[in-house]
């Protein structure tokens, strides 16, 4: 179904206004239905919502839409976003067809960026930038950068080579403007420019940028050699994504789905994880299982188990959201990891006394019997002390062995609450068990 003329005008004009908005909008519909939208919306208005979609169903869509359509969207992207979204095309013979319909000179910029390793600067850089030779005179440059200008080239920063494209330095346009148009730039460049390896986490770049007001930045690769900058905007906005992401895979969810993921890729990436929960229950119940015939003849004691385990998840989950963030600020190094761990077990056996003393005095005299206080406290200060361990030891260990430290962090510390906090308690019931029938 075409909408009608007076419908294409209203969602051209949402599409020119608003085109975060309208991407939002579009990942609500079915693929099909988003599909006949851009049919009727110019491939560059299509181009700016593109850069807010998420990238899986940016990537179908475009696989959707005719040839002719997708690859003028494609060619109107910035290379970083076309390259984010050709990773997502899972056939190598797809994402070769498309990189030989847009301009070589794109194409071959995107074959470069999807080389580099994820989080890199080299994957986030773009390519384009402003350079010019050490030995060219002022007055060139200022005639080049004049053309530029005309022709609506972005202008922040302009870069100085040699003629083997290693960064020499930077112009400052004042001291440009006022040099003789006979001098050799460089002679009025700034040298000794900020620059950062294209190799580098972008973790790394953020923090090395700390303090310093760039508008953007020079990538260089270990030669020296210019390759792209980043803006240092860009960068702010990737990582507060890659935050965001972080909080959705510390509960199971995919860090790439949006809330108006399509049903099937939101189903997709929660499905392994809410299976792994199941287990993990399972798991837990195993436990409760063990102790059955004490739980019956003391009903009490399922009473105030939710609350061993649930003060056991808080802590840990406190823990767990310190120790991801000192990860990513890189305070957490290899060399202080048994200190953290050790810092987060006192942590838990500190709390784990106060609310265990609070907790065994509520349930003596809710129950009159002092030894019920006593398990609960007991079982409350050993569940928080696992629970510090746990939620510090977790990321600190998947993230020794290669793994992102927030991925389901949070399940599996559930796990580990649930089953040490129901064990603890109810094996010093057992113990206890002749004082806690009297």
């Amino acid at each position: 179904m075409v909408p009608e003329d007076s419908t294409v005008s209203i969602i051209k004009k949402f599409f020119e206004l608003n085109p975060t908005d309208a991407a939002h909008s579009l990942e609500s519909l079915s693929e099909e239905e988003a599909v006949v939208i851009l049919k009727s919306v110019s491939p560059e208005l299509s181009s700016r919502a593109f850069n807010s979609l998420e990238p899986h169903f940016a990537s179908n869509l475009l696989s959707n839409l005719p040839d002719e359509i997708a690859v003028q969207i494609f060619g109107k992207m910035t290379v970083p976003r076309a390259a984010e979204l050709v990773l997502c095309i899972q056939r190598q013979e797809e994402r070769e067809k498309l990189l030989e319909q847009i301009g070589p000179a794109q194409a071959d910029q995107i074959r470069k960026l999807i080389t580099y390793p994820e989080d890199t600067a080299g994957r986030i850089m773009t390519p384009n930038v402003v350079a010019f030779n050490e030995k060219m005179q002022v007055g060139e440059a200022i005639r080049k950068l004049r053309s530029m200008a005309q022709k609506g080239t972005a202008l922040n920063y302009f870069y100085v080579t040699d003629s083997n494209n290693s960064l020499k330095g930077v112009l400052n346009m004042r001291e440009l403007l006022l040099a003789d148009e006979g001098a050799l730039l460089d002679s009025v460049m700034i040298p000794k420019v900020f620059c950062v390896e294209a190799s580098m986490d972008r973790e790394k770049v953020i923090q090395a940028l700390g303090g310093r007001s760039f508008i953007s930045v020079p990538v260089v690769d270990k030669n020296n050699h210019l390759l792209g900058t980043i803006r240092t905007d860009e960068l702010i906005a990737s990582a507060q994504e890659e935050a965001t992401e972080d909080i959705q895979k510390m509960f199971g969810a995919g860090g790439d789905e949006r809330v108006f993921s399509p049903i099937m890729f939101s189903m997709k990436k929660r499905l392994l994880w809410l299976n792994i929960n199941l287990a993990t229950a399972f798991l837990a119940a195993s436990v409760i299982a063990l102790f059955q015939g004490v739980i019956a003849k003391l009903t009490a004691l399922a009473i105030f188990m939710p609350i061993i385990a649930s003060q056991g998840g808080n802590a840990g989950a406190q823990s767990l959201a310190v120790v991801i963030r000192g990860l990513v600020l890189r305070e957490v190094e290899p060399r202080v990891a048994r200190k953290v761990i050790i810092k987060e077990a006192l942590l838990g056996l500190i709390n784990g006394v106060a609310m265990g003393v609070v907790a065994g005095v509520v349930a003596w005299f809710w129950n009159g019997n002092m030894f019920l206080g006593v398990v609960i406290a007991v079982g409350m200060v050993i569940n928080m002390v696992s629970a510090g361990i746990a939620g510090a030891g977790i990321p600190i260990l998947m993230k020794a062995l290669g793994q992102d430290p927030a991925q389901s962090s949070n399940i599996i510390l559930t796990t580990v609450t649930d089953v040490v906090g129901y064990f603890a308690f109810l094996g010093l019931a057992v113990l206890f068990y002749p004082l806690l029938v009297k």
